[in-house]
């Protein structure tokens, strides 16, 4: 069915890329990143305004920041029978429908980048036949059972920024140690990408995974002891209680 999107930056240049350009309707919001589009997949269309792309779609996806997303998707006149897929973060359905002004299927999803390669897990709520399919064309969609494994999953996926501070962190503290930054850097980016590959892959818990890779009294089982008694993974914790208030919409 025709695709379009609300909001032209990065997670739609992802999907775009993902699922190849052709047949799909970007709106001018995000003007730099539309006509690169438009230069890469000549099979895409960049529309006049955001109203164009409602109309020119039946399935419309929202990827606008939630700070601007009421002011942008309020003016906007939608139709029976269309579908709208939701990307924008902290902001429930019940919001959504509110400034649609129709009973139209809502469907909430958080995509990663890695959508562009084909290859992002990408939950999804309520389930939908048509949404799952759009996403198993850029990895495996997701169905949640409800709302609240919908929101821990959003919650996991804040993760990300943490993931490369913590490689910055290791890169400059060998750095300063003497090593050289590009080589520190090649080494951490293996290093994590293989220990990646072993998650996805082994079916054992993460517990029984950092024991199988700390030898007792060694140097991992003394970095993550140090890390843990530093307060690291009570501050992790926290952080992630934070996120989930607010992914729960009840904090800014």
């Amino acid at each position: 069915m025709p695709l379009g999107f609300i909001g032209t930056g990065t997670m739609t240049a992802a999907m775009v890329a993902g699922l190849g350009g052709a047949g799909i309707l970007v709106s001018p919001r995000g003007a730099a990143v539309a006509a690169d589009l438009a230069q890469r997949f000549p099979g895409l269309g960049v529309a006049a305004d955001n109203q164009a792309v409602v109309d020119g779609s039946e399935m419309v996806v929202l990827a606008v920041r939630p700070q601007v997303a009421e002011a942008v998707i309020r003016p906007l006149r939608f139709r029976p029978g269309q579908r709208v897929v939701s990307l924008i973060a902290a902001t429930q359905i019940a919001s959504l429908r509110d400034w649609i002004g129709l009973d139209l299927p809502i469907i909430r999803a958080v995509p990663l980048p890695f959508v562009a390669d084909r290859a992002s897990v990408t939950p999804i709520f309520p389930p939908d036949a048509e949404v799952a399919a759009l996403f198993d064309r850029l990895g495996t969609a997701l169905p949640c059972r409800d709302i609240a494994e919908f929101d821990l999953l959003a919650v996991g996926s804040a993760l990300m920024g943490s993931y490369f501070g913590l490689l910055e962190t290791a890169q400059g503290w060998l750095a300063a140690q003497g090593l050289g930054a590009d080589a520190a850097r090649a080494y951490l980016a293996a290093l994590f990408a293989n220990l990646g590959k072993v998650a996805v892959e082994s079916p054992e818990p993460f517990s029984t995974l950092r024991d199988g890779h700390s030898t007792p009294g060694g140097l991992n089982e003394q970095i993550f002891r140090d890390f843990a008694a530093g307060g690291g993974t009570a501050a992790l914790t926290a952080a992630l209680d934070r996120v989930l208030t607010r992914v729960r919409g009840r904090a800014g």
